[in-house]
């Protein structure tokens, strides 16, 4: 009777998503093991994507399945006293503090730079390409990356810092097209290796090094998808850092995914499995760390560009399984595809939002001029 009543109440929630459990619809769920309803009533958003993991159901359109349970809110109506739990954690501790500050590294960067060179692309960038006039991934985040440039305004000889730099693609190309001079900092060992080798003819410094730590003064700073890590117990420590390394005429240029609302976590399953202390912040929880630190010159939010990328990424991972196969397992297979599949939803349901904000000291004389 127990299992009944679970399919039953689930039943009820992915009809108000239109939804069908066994349905004929690619979005519609395939259910292959019962226990599926029980793990999705009591374990909330990190139920749905450890049953997905270990094979209890399926949907062919699998992005479309989730896009369509975020679009009828019910990550919220299916809350959890575990998602509770989590969040009063959030909010008692700061779980992104320095002590922990390598521990994404470790966890999710480090964790093979042959998947990432499968999945991303030529351009080996982790974020969100601008797809405006490209037609490929390659195009979309090489169009980005000029995007940030033209909007920093950088000219040669020009310093600049690259906080959370991945593998190093960004500053190399601003050194090769602008002859600006680079350091990059970031928690991740693999990558640090690899940006090292990919900048070693160029005049670019790579260090492994926490934000909380930087003490030199430059012409121009971004940060491409490392504000997403820094938790807002640390957001207005993390713009004072900026502060104080940027001269009184320099640009900065924040590029991070965003929240509609303020929170202090992230989603369970995210946090269990693919990034671990992170969280998403909000246009309010900016503008507080950022108040009377900086003047903000330009909000930009092409989110919707973010669906594009992950399928993209999505594609690329499962074209080159056959190459990954014999160092990960079926169970990594199944979390990498929920992570990209929901990841995509999120943006596609418009729960998620991508922004690059251009900050300055005192404001621009005469007025920023924001390209597009």
């Amino acid at each position: 009777m127990a299992q009944t009543r679970f399919q039953r109440r689930v039943a009820a929630l992915l009809d108000s998503a239109d939804i069908h459990i066994d349905g004929t619809r690619p979005w519609d769920i395939q259910v292959h093991d019962a226990d599926f309803y029980r793990r999705v009533l009591t374990g909330g958003s990190l139920g749905l994507g450890e049953s997905y993991m270990q094979g209890c159901w399926d949907a062919q359109d699998l992005d479309g399945f989730i896009y369509r349970l975020l679009r009828a809110d019910l990550e919220k109506r299916a809350m959890t006293l575990g998602l509770a739990l989590s969040a009063l954690k959030a909010r008692l501790f700061n779980l992104q503090k320095s002590s922990r500050a390598f521990q994404i590294g470790r966890h999710h960067y480090d964790m093979g730079n042959d998947l990432y060179t499968c999945m991303l692309g030529k351009q080996l960038v982790y974020s969100c390409g601008y797809w405006r006039d490209a037609a490929d991934l390659d195009t979309a985040q090489e169009a980005k990356l000029e995007l940030v440039f033209r909007k920093l305004g950088l000219k040669p000889g020009m310093r600049v810092l690259d906080i959370g730099c991945g593998w190093g693609v960004a500053l190399r190309l601003a050194a090769e097209r602008y002859g600006i001079h680079g350091v990059g900092i970031t928690v991740s060992t693999q990558q640090a290796d690899y940006a090292r080798a990919l900048c070693r003819d160029l005049p670019i410094e790579i260090q492994m090094q926490d934000y909380r730590q930087l003490d030199q003064k430059f012409d121009r700073i971004f940060s491409i998808g490392m504000f997403e890590h820094v938790g807002v117990k640390n957001y207005r420590t993390y713009m004072r850092v900026v502060r104080r390394c940027l001269k009184e005429d320099g640009l900065f240029l924040l590029h991070s995914i965003g929240s509609n609302e303020s929170v202090h976590d992230t989603d369970p399953w995210i946090t269990r499995y693919i990034f671990p202390n992170s969280m998403l912040p909000s246009i309010k929880q900016i503008a507080t760390a950022t108040e009377e630190v900086f003047v903000m010159e330009d909000w930009h939010n092409f989110s919707v560009h973010y669906d594009s990328t992950l399928l993209a990424w999505r594609r690329n991972f499962e074209n080159n399984w056959d190459r990954l196969k014999h160092q990960y397992s079926q169970v990594f297979y199944r979390m990498w595809r929920y992570y990209l599949s929901a990841s995509a939803a999120s943006f596609r349901a418009r729960k998620n939002q991508l922004w690059q904000i251009v900050f300055s000291p005192r404001g621009v004389a005469g007025g920023y001029q924001a390209p597009r």
